[in-house]
């Protein structure tokens, strides 16, 4: 009988952070920050004797922060596009190394990850981190990547808006600007902007990672991230094969071979090289962030190339269109998906007091036939916590 997967989604950075001091726009020394070492034995044990077979560690990846590093090598980030001070870990820098704001000493961040991926699995737990294929931060600067791996970016033809196998989309001719700041916003609390190379200059400009095509994105655009290039024109078409139609049927050994002699886009080599790195180090699988925002075919090649290496790798993707949830999980090769739209959303409100039960054996049985790849959650790092005012009210 298979034992039910039970997911513990941890935001890494806040797990062990026992400073209460919350100051806005603090600084780590003010209000402190979780580290990789915080899971220790005794911790993961616990979390183990809940049930849970997996946890999933966001922040991992190396995202734009705000704190010098310069004497480890790493550039500093401007201010005007890190959102926040600890940053978004959405907004992938190096995806060759780890967040050095969770290690105890940052020159050693990797080998502390790596530690604390054998902690998880000697606590007979698997570990997932996140990737997020749709866009990366608007400085991605990797100090660490393997021998014959380039950043993304690197020989871009940055004359022209597209190219298929240019990483990024251009707006040539322009410079970068950051928004309008309004409604009391100001980068760093408004506090004066001082470390030293932090000055972004991104000349042409590139389009920002929610699509915004201007050189000054506005404030509520994802302005900190930069789109990726999956050889979809700028008009909609798209510089690659499509699946036959009956691949949904298909293993992913079939689609494996059906990419492994036709020539795709730079940036699909350059996140399955990504994927392949970190499962050599022991990751057992991935959260793909907005995954709806990339081209089914690129999972197809993703994923299949995933599970030739590790056929066990456990793959879960946030799309949130009903209507695709098949496209994704058949074509794609997709384990798991959140049910979030309509189960999610339908319980909350039952929770919250308004809702109609009857509404969940109505969303459930349009789900029979995929029942088995939706994960259910009460929570996760983009709702509201079940006991906070929003939520339920009073713990």
């Amino acid at each position: 009988m298979n034992k039910k997967i039970v997911i513990y989604h941890v935001f890494t950075r806040l797990f062990g952070n026992t400073n209460t001091n919350n100051k806005p726009w603090g600084t780590i020394e003010e209000n402190g920050v979780g580290k990789f070492s915080d899971f220790t034995k005794k911790a993961l044990t616990e979390i183990k004797d809940l049930g849970i077979t997996h946890i999933w560690y966001t922040g991992v990846p190396h995202h734009a922060v705000i704190n010098d590093y310069t004497v480890y090598g790493i550039s500093n980030d401007d201010p005007n596009v890190v959102k926040g001070r600890a940053g978004s870990p959405y907004a992938v820098k190096d995806y060759y190394n780890v967040n050095p704001d969770l290690a105890v000493n940052p020159k050693n961040r990797l080998k502390e990850f790596e530690a604390l991926i054998k902690r998880t699995h000697e606590a007979s737990m698997k570990v997932i981190i996140d990737i997020v294929p749709n866009h990366v931060a608007r400085r991605y600067e990797s100090k660490t990547n393997p021998k014959g791996v380039s950043d993304f970016g690197f020989g871009d033809d940055t004359s022209v808006e597209y190219q298929k196998d240019n990483n990024f989309y251009y707006i040539p001719g322009t410079e970068f600007q950051a928004p309008e700041w309004r409604d009391g916003y100001r980068p760093l609390g408004g506090e004066d902007i001082n470390l030293t190379d932090s000055k972004l200059i991104e000349v042409p400009a590139k389009w920002t990672g929610n699509g915004s095509r201007s050189p000054q994105p506005d404030m509520n655009d994802w302005y900190e991230t930069v789109r990726i290039n999956y050889g979809v024109r700028p008009n909609g078409g798209l510089d690659f094969d499509m699946l036959p139609n009956d691949f949904g049927e298909l293993d992913y050994n079939v689609h494996y071979n059906y990419w492994k002699n036709k020539v795709v886009p730079s940036s699909w080599r350059k996140f399955r090289d990504v994927a392949l790195y970190w499962l050599k180090m022991g990751v057992d699988g991935f959260r793909y962030d907005m995954a709806e925002m990339v081209p089914v075919e690129f999972w197809s090649f993703m994923n299949s190339s995933i599970k030739m290496e590790n056929p066990d790798a456990f793959i879960m993707a946030e799309v949130y269109n009903p209507d695709l949830y098949r496209t994704y999980i058949h074509k794609g090769k997709m384990d798991y998906l959140y049910d979030k739209v309509d189960f999610y959303d339908g319980l909350k409100h039952i929770m919250k007091g308004y809702g109609w039960s009857d509404h969940l054996p109505v969303v459930q049985n349009g789900l029979q036939d995929i029942e088995h790849n939706m994960l259910h959650f009460l929570e996760n790092h983009d709702e509201q916590r079940i006991a906070s005012p929003e939520f339920v009210g009073n713990p």
